[in-house]
């Protein structure tokens, strides 16, 4: 692997006073309510997180819980981690250009890694790993980076747009499906007593056992899942990312009044789709041909709403320095965000899985909720303890030292 034509100085990560801190605080923010999310999948079986009448309680307080979750959390933080990504990607090569290097070289050296970071997180650990997902996403995103905002924009939106005339096309299609084909979506859908109990026993069971079945999950996730769903909806929030960068959004660079109207607009109008989306699946009795498909549309385009009321406020939150000490932890918690992504796998898998105690498909979703809670006091707990005598977060040094190919400083 060569390195990368240098014009100027050697490439080398952002000093800590460079950072915005606005990207931090946001990127705290989001590590930590993508847990709200994949508790599930790291707690219960595969289809209860598409499906959540699939298994387990889903009535009372834990019908209570995951109509919260779904309309406060699901994809919505994952997006804004994801619009970050792309922000990041300007971020870096805006720096190494002004610096005289070209940054492709680099860029694609850095995915390069993640991707191989990614694929042994996944297989290895927890098939729910967006890393390497990321990584391939970003191999194409870099090549807009320099675009302006308004086309990206532009090129964002039909790229989001994708996903759901896949799923539309789908859902006509399932009309003239062959019976073999539609039993096996609803298997996937539904699963019988039989395919929940191989994973109960799997996951409850060693490393080993459980291999079989988080492989084929992750296979899956990165071709259907990947090229259905997942590569549009990353692409598109990444680009969307970028142009609200490079607008100045990200940064909270644009004005209080903006991002007042930016954040009514998002709550007043996202948060009703995605409530009557919740409402109609219900209604509908959670069928395969209609909350799979038509009914996840909601989320979809109701989270981009919400997605973006939640930057507003958070960015009115950094602009006022409403947020104090919890603004500097959740920076911090941002400054961290590959070490925590990685950390909240292995502490999930240690309480679930059968390495660990074993609790796979036993702990309901309220209970979900109080381990994440938990999780997330110890992470903004660990994440100013660690940066107040470190430089970078574990994952963060190796990523780093990785990518410049030279061994980067670790303690302050």
């Amino acid at each position: 692997m060569t390195g990368p034509t240098q014009l100027g100085t050697r490439p080398a990560p952002v000093a800590a006073g460079e950072r915005i801190v606005s990207l931090d605080v946001l990127r705290g923010v989001a590590i930590l309510g993508i847990l709200v999310m994949n508790i599930q999948s790291f707690s219960m079986i595969d289809a209860a997180y598409l499906n959540p009448t699939a298994y387990g309680d889903l009535t009372g307080v834990n019908r209570f819980v995951w109509t919260l979750g779904h309309l406060f959390a699901d994809t919505k933080f994952l997006s804004i981690f994801s619009m970050l990504f792309g922000a990041g990607i300007v971020l870096f090569a805006t720096r190494l250009k002004g610096k005289g290097i070209r940054s492709g070289p680099v860029h694609y050296r850095r995915a390069l890694w993640l991707l191989l970071i990614g694929l042994a997180h996944g297989y290895f650990l927890w098939y729910g790993d967006i890393l390497a997902m990321y990584a391939i996403v970003a191999l194409v995103v870099y090549l807009f980076w320099s675009i302006r905002p308004l086309p990206l924009t532009i090129i964002a939106l039909v790229v989001l747009s994708v996903s759901p005339l896949l799923y539309w096309v789908s859902g006509m299609g399932l009309s003239y499906a062959p019976p073999e084909a539609l039993e096996g979506m609803m298997e996937f859908w539904r699963p019988g007593a039989e395919t929940v109990a191989e994973q109960l026993a799997a996951y409850r069971g060693s490393w080993a056992d459980q291999m079989t079945q988080r492989v084929p999950s992750m296979t899956t996730s990165l071709t259907m899942s990947f090229g259905v769903f997942l590569a549009w909806r990353s692409a598109g929030m990444m680009l969307l990312g970028m142009a609200l960068y490079k607008w100045g959004v990200l940064s909270a660079e644009r004005s209080r009044r903006f991002y007042i109207v930016m954040a009514v607009v998002g709550v007043a109008i996202g948060f009703p789709v995605v409530g009557l989306g919740i409402a109609r699946r219900f209604t509908d009795g959670w069928t395969l041909q209609y909350s799979f498909l038509r009914g996840a549309q909601y989320n979809y385009w109701g989270s981009v709403l919400i997605v973006l009321a939640y930057v507003a406020l958070v960015m009115l939150a950094v602009k006022g320095r409403e947020l104090g000490g919890l603004g500097r932890t959740l920076a911090a918690t941002g400054r961290m965000a590959f070490t925590n992504y990685l950390l909240q796998t292995v502490i999930c898998t240690t309480l679930f899985y059968g390495h660990g105690l074993g609790l796979f498909g036993r702990v309901e979703r309220w209970g979900q909720i109080v381990i994440v809670f938990c999780i997330w006091v110890f992470q903004l707990w660990f994440s100013r303890f660690w940066l107040e005598r470190f430089r970078f977060g574990p994952a963060e040094w190796l990523w780093r030292t990785l990518t410049y190919m030279r061994l980067q400083p670790m303690r302050r």
